[in-house]
C-alpha cells in the first residue's frame, strides 16, 4: 500500500518564527522531524530567504508552520495536547516549553515562547476521570484545578481518596 498523506493536519501561523518553532518542537518528541521548508523569494511579502512554510512531523503527526506576518496570534481557544507517560516526561516538556519566555497557566496548560498553547497532561487522566465513581472523579478534578503543572502523584492520591 502506498504511503498516503495524513488526511487532516494543523497549520500553525507565526509572524516570522515558524522554522525556529518547528526546530524546537521536533527536538522534544520522538518520531519527529522537519520535512521541508519553502522560502520567500526576492519579491515576496516577507524577507527573502525567510521560511514561508515549514512541514514537520511531531510524534508521527504532520503539521505545517506558516510565516504569515503579525496579523494573527495564537490563543488558548486552540491548544496542542500531549499525553505524557510519566511525571519525568511532564517535567521535561514543561521546562522546555516554558523556557525563554513561555508562560505557565493552570491545570497543565502553558503557552510557549511563540504563543502556542499546550496542555501537558498525564495519559492516566482518562482512568482518573472515568472510574464510574462521581466522588472519585470530583476529587481528581478538584486536585487538578489547584495545579499549574500536572502532578501525577497528587492526582493519584486524590483518585484513591488520600490527602
Amino acid at each position: 500500500m502506498p504511503n498516503t498523506p495524513q488526511k487532516v493536519s494543523t497549520c500553525l501561523w507565526f509572524d516570522t518564527q515558524a522554522e525556529e518553532a518547528a526546530n524546537l518542537y521536533t527536538s522534544l518528541f520522538e518520531n519527529s522531524s522537519l520535512k521541508v521548508a519553502s522560502r520567500y523569494g526576492k519579491n515576496g511579502r516577507m524577507p527573502e530567504g525567510l521560511a514561508m512554510v515549514v512541514l514537520f512531523t511531531l510524534a508521527g503527526t504532520e503539521f505545517m508552520a506558516l510565516n504569515g506576518g503579525p496579523m494573527f496570534k495564537h490563543s488558548e481557544a486552540s491548544s496542542t495536547t500531549v499525553q505524557c507517560d510519566s511525571q519525568a516526561e511532564i517535567d521535561r516538556l514543561w521546562a522546555a516549553l516554558t523556557a525563554d519566555g513561555g508562560k505557565e497557566s493552570q491545570c497543565g496548560w502553558l503557552k510557549d515562547r511563540f504563543g502556542l498553547s499546550w496542555q501537558i497532561v498525564s495519559n492516566r487522566m482518562g482512568e482518573f476521570m472515568s472510574s464510574g465513581d462521581p466522588a472519585r472523579s470530583a476529587r481528581v478534578m478538584a486536585a487538578m484545578m489547584q495545579m499549574v503543572k500536572i502532578d501525577v502523584a497528587k492526582l493519584e492520591a486524590a483518585y484513591h481518596g488520600e490527602n
